[in-house]
């Protein structure tokens, strides 16, 4: 068994002056229970925690170490920022460096503006919509997480998921009227909404590839339904890829499936582990953010030049492909072995993945939604990531969440995941 005596004693200090121990819910393992580690180091593919344990990490801080932990580039570019300085409060090179890298690889984006995190990203994103287009109405997908701002809540996944609560208190009832849910994959209900009240709705918001109930991937066609339906209602298309943004492809998932959003809202990768987020779209858009136009978003500390620095030299590390053929043979592995683990125990076990992101749904035949996802085994769930933690893999503490790998992964690791996996899943 896994010892975890000093992260025992680090939590319970966290206890008294962090709420729940933690600074992001699902850290907690309230939904898989035991006891978190409580991490001190990290390279390439592994983490190391108080307590000397070593994992196989498949969190990856939920998607942005797709290098892996430690990078060579990452670093030797944080090194050389740290000896020119942190934060300026006034513009550096790096911003244009790093922007001029996003907008060439994504070709629905003329301008981007840099924020501090996803939930900044798609709240502006939103914000920026609204005064577009003179509406007030947005559409998002139940089990769709953009983030903690008030109007996004409603029916959200990720850790509002795994905590089994239905959006926050706090939330005022003006906050979220506003806001309309479909499912996703549900192209009818989504054309009905639209047939309905596509006069006063702003924006649609989605994951391209949902993330936050677990890896969800796009039916064919649906993508290009609400391209089509959006453009036809003159509402905006926003693509959150915080998660898959560099991560399922150099061009985002939007480059992978050939659709090209209003609006994007990126994060994770391009911040090479750094906190960063940031959202771009067609010029006349863009103009309309302040200074160039009356849209209100400020930040002190974005453009940050730790992680534009860091996002410069991930996203150089990444340009040339190769990185992507490799994650794709990770990936399939991994999806491989885990389907057949399932198929040996005779449980029934939908592996959704896109690239270098996965989910095992145990318990159910497909998922192509949340209503889907919600129906997967929960306990038999719990029951594997307790064992995949004893056994030196560290995996999201819930079923409502992606797991990463990146190109410091090697096959020994995938196997590792694997062969515990089959373990478990033989006892029945």
């Amino acid at each position: 068994m896994t010892s975890l005596e000093r992260s025992r004693a680090l939590m319970q200090r966290a206890e008294r002056v962090l709420p729940g121990g933690v600074d992001s819910p699902v850290r907690a393992f309230r939904a898989v229970g035991g006891t978190p580690p409580v991490f001190a180091s990290a390279q390439g593919a592994h983490l190391r925690d108080e307590d000397g344990n070593d994992y196989v990490d498949m969190v990856l801080a939920y998607g942005p170490h797709i290098l892996g932990h430690r990078a060579t580039p990452v670093v030797a570019a944080l090194e050389a920022q740290l000896q020119r300085g942190t934060a300026f409060g006034g513009p550096t090179a790096l911003e244009v460096e790093l922007a001029e890298r996003v907008i060439n690889a994504l070709p629905s984006m003329d301008m981007v503006r840099f924020v501090n995190s996803g939930t900044e990203a798609t709240m502006s994103a939103l914000r920026l919509a609204r005064a577009a287009t003179g509406r007030e109405r947005i559409v998002k997908c139940s089990g769709g997480y953009h983030g903690h701002a008030d109007a996004l809540l409603v029916d959200a996944g990720s850790g509002v998921a795994t905590l089994g609560i239905p959006g926050s208190p706090g939330v005022p009832v003006g906050a979220v009227q506003d806001t309309l849910t479909v499912p996703y994959n549900d192209a009818d209900t989504v054309r009905a909404l639209f047939a309905q009240q596509g006069e006063r709705i702003a924006a649609m918001i989605v994951e391209p590839i949902a993330g936050n109930m677990g890896c969800v991937p796009p039916r064919e066609g649906w993508l290009q339904l609400l391209r089509d339906i959006t453009r036809q209602h003159g509402a905006l298309l926003i693509f959150d890829e915080v998660m898959t943004g560099f991560r399922v492809a150099y061009g985002g998932a939007q480059g992978l499936y050939g659709i090209e959003p209003d609006l994007t809202c990126l994060g994770k990768v391009i911040g090479g582990g750094l906190p960063v987020g940031a959202y771009g779209g067609r010029r006349e858009l863009m103009e309309l953010i302040a200074p160039s136009g009356p849209v209100y978003q400020a930040g002190t500390l974005s453009g940050n030049p730790l992680a534009m620095a860091a996002g410069c030299a991930a996203l150089d590390a990444l340009r040339d492909g190769a990185a992507y053929d490799r994650l794709e043979r990770l990936g399939d592995r991994l999806a491989q072995g885990l389907r057949a683990a399932a198929d040996e125990a005779g449980i029934p076990c939908a592996v959704n993945r896109v690239g270098s992101m996965l989910t095992p749904f145990l318990g159910v035949d497909a998922v192509e939604n949340y209503e889907d996802a919600k129906r997967a085994d929960l306990q038999r769930f719990a029951t594997l990531h307790g064992a995949w933690l004893d056994g030196g893999v560290f995996w999201p503490p819930s079923q409502f969440e992606a797991a990463f790998l990146s190109t410091a992964h090697s096959d020994a690791d995938v196997d590792r995941v694997v062969d515990i996996a089959a373990r478990v899943l033989s006892r029945g």
